[in-house]
Parts: structure tokens; sequence; C-alpha cells
């Protein structure tokens, strides 16, 4: 064994190792913050948390950009009613898609025929796919990257964590009690891949009453700042169920709702 060898600390083949799995961006491209976007489990809301942020930064000024990582349940196209990405550039990257306000979108969704094609394919498989996304596009200038991952501590996530350079994660909940344990599984995940866990946020939080305003909490009272509390971190958003919200979505309008919750989310974000 070499002299330089033995003067190596555990510290610095981990090092070795992170960097062996990390993947470059295409020629012309420049990311400067990637943040992921997860939950432990499927339905809280991930991708409209990841919707929401992206268009929250790009009205405050900055180049956003969603990389769709959730290969088997798209949705980010479909709430911005994206085009199908059909352009390559000279050196064979894709051209992202881009919505009404320059956010640049890149999803399965937008390479395929029909939108409702099942992508029926194994892990690896779907994790190659996510390296390509980041590695074999043509980003151009980006402020912020939102990376939409499926739910849980699988391939997907870990795929990201080793191979993006990921600042920092949002991490998606619900009111409910079953979702805090799994929302811990998400934190640890990431503390055990030293990805900073930048806050939560509370998905269906409540829904203001028609007639008082007066919020209504349909799953119950919120256990999210108990929990932000116990762990150290930071409750970024609440967001309520609003008919307005989803029927944006649903028409593809997500940048037409400019709410006002997600500003501390905002403000987090720019002191990365």
């Amino acid at each position: 064994m070499s002299e330089e060898k033995k003067k190596k600390t555990p510290e610095d083949f981990k090092k070795e190792s992170e960097a062996a799995f990390r993947v470059n961006l295409a020629q012309g491209s420049k990311v400067k913050k990637v943040i992921g976007v997860v939950s432990g489990k499927g339905g809280v809301g991930k991708s409209l948390v990841t919707g929401l942020s992206a268009c929250a930064m790009n009205r405050k000024g900055y180049k956003t950009a969603v990389l769709d990582a959730d290969i088997t349940g798209p949705s980010i196209p479909k709430m911005f009613g994206a085009k199908q990405i059909k352009y390559a550039d000279d050196n064979g990257n894709m051209i992202p898609s881009e919505s009404d306000n320059g956010i640049k979108l890149v999803s399965i969704n937008l390479l395929m025929d029909n939108d409702t094609d099942p992508v029926i394919w194994r892990g690896p498989v779907i994790a190659g796919v996510v390296k390509q996304f980041w590695g074999e596009v043509n980003w151009g200038d980006i402020d912020y990257m939102f990376v939409d991952m499926p739910p849980g501590t699988g391939d997907v996530p870990l795929t990201v964590f080793q191979s993006l350079p990921v600042d920092g994660i949002i991490v998606v909940s619900t009111p409910q009690e079953l979702v805090s344990m799994i929302v811990e599984k998400a934190v640890n995940m990431a503390k055990m891949m030293n990805v900073p866990v930048i806050g939560l946020v509370e998905n269906m939080s409540y829904m203001n009453c028609p007639h008082c305003n007066k919020p209504i909490y349909v799953f119950g009272e919120s256990k999210i700042d108990s929990y932000a509390s116990a762990n150290g971190l930071d409750v970024l958003a609440r967001i309520p169920l609003d008919p307005d919200f989803a029927s944006k979505c649903d028409a593809g309008r997500i940048e037409d709702y400019e709410p006002d919750f997600m500003d501390s989310l905002v403000y987090k974000l720019e002191q990365l």
C-alpha cells in the first residue's frame, strides 16, 4: 500500500465514494441550488408542493426548473400544461419544455406519445432515467431546481441523493397522526445521506369555511409544530384544501395561483 493511501482517513474514502456516484451536468448547464421534495408515503401532495415552490421562486425573479423524478407517477406536466419535449441541442442533449412563465420542465410524460401510457420499468432503469434527466438535458442557467421525488426511501431518492448535488430537502406531510412516523423515515434517510432538511410543509392542513371563513381541520388538529420543535425543524408552509387551487392544477394553470402561505418557504430558500 502506498504512503498516500495510508494517510487517507475514512472521511477521505467516503468523499471519494460520493464523488464516484456524481453525474455531471450537460455542457453549458449550470444549476446553483438543487432542492429535493420528498415524502415518506404517497398521496400527500409532494408534486403540488414542488410546483408551488417553483412558481413562488419564479415570481421572485429566479430562474427555476423542475426535474420530475417520479417516473412511474408523473404529474408535473399536467399541472403546468406543459408541451412535449421534441428537440435536442447540437450535442444531443434534451431541450426542456417551458411553462408560460419560463419554468423549465423535464418529465417522462413529456417524452411519451400518450400521457396515460404506463411506465413499467424496474428500479435500475428508472434510476438511470433520473440520471439522464440531470446529465443529458440542456438546462441552461438555473438558480433553483426542484426535484419531485417518488414517495418512500427506495431507488430513486437514493439515486438523487448520490448522483445530484442536493443542497437540501423539503419534506411534505399531512395532519394525520400516522404520517408523522412516515415523515420521520424521510428525515432519517436524509440525515443518513448527509442531506440537510430545509423544513416541513403540511398539505391539506385545513380548509376555510365558505360561510364564516374560519379554518376547518378536516383531518384533525395538526401535530406538525410539536414534531418540528422536537426535531429542530422549521415549518415552512401550511397548505389549505382549496377548490380553486385544485381546478387550476387540473387545467394546467398552477402558475395562475398566487398564495401568500409560501412566503416563509421562499425566505428560507433564499437563505441557502
